[in-house]
This record gives structure tokens, sequence and C-alpha cells, in this order.
């Protein structure tokens, strides 16, 4: 089992979602502990990060295989994530 850690940044983002997206996103977050890639996440480009699906919203974090950690660092529309 993965820690799981979400950056001050990510929380603050996760509490300004929507109600029916913050359930979404939290139950996607906790199914990250057994599995961190699960089938459907995508590597990030340029990025040492992954990056998961929830409908028009994207979580952005990082494994530490070694120390089996997964660290949230972003969640917002897709169209502010990147930026």
């Amino acid at each position: 089992m993965y820690k799981i850690i979400i950056e001050r940044r990510a929380a603050k983002e996760i509490e300004s979602l929507p109600n029916d997206v913050i359930q979404r996103v939290t139950d996607a977050i906790s199914h990250l502990r057994p599995t961190p890639r699960p089938h459907g996440i995508k590597k990030l480009a340029g990025e040492n990060g992954w990056r998961i699906r929830i409908r028009d919203y994207r979580i952005l974090y990082t494994i530490d295989d070694a120390q089996k950690l997964i660290t949230i660092y972003r969640v917002k529309h897709r169209r502010e994530v990147y930026r």
C-alpha cells in the first residue's frame, strides 16, 4: 500500500470543485493507494508525473516507488491544470 500526500494547493483546489466532482475525485485518489498506476492513467510529457482523468477534471500526481509515496499536486479543470 502506498501513502498518499495531498499538497496544500491541491487540497484547496479539491475544496473549490463542485460537490459531485469532489466525491469522484476523492474516490479516485483513494483507489491509488493499492494501485498507483491504474488503467487509464497517462504519463505527463516533460515532467515526472502522472495524470488521472475524472470527467473534465485532472488529478496530477507523482509516484515514489522506493518510499511507497504518492503526492497529489494539482486537481483542476482540464483547460486550467497544465498552465
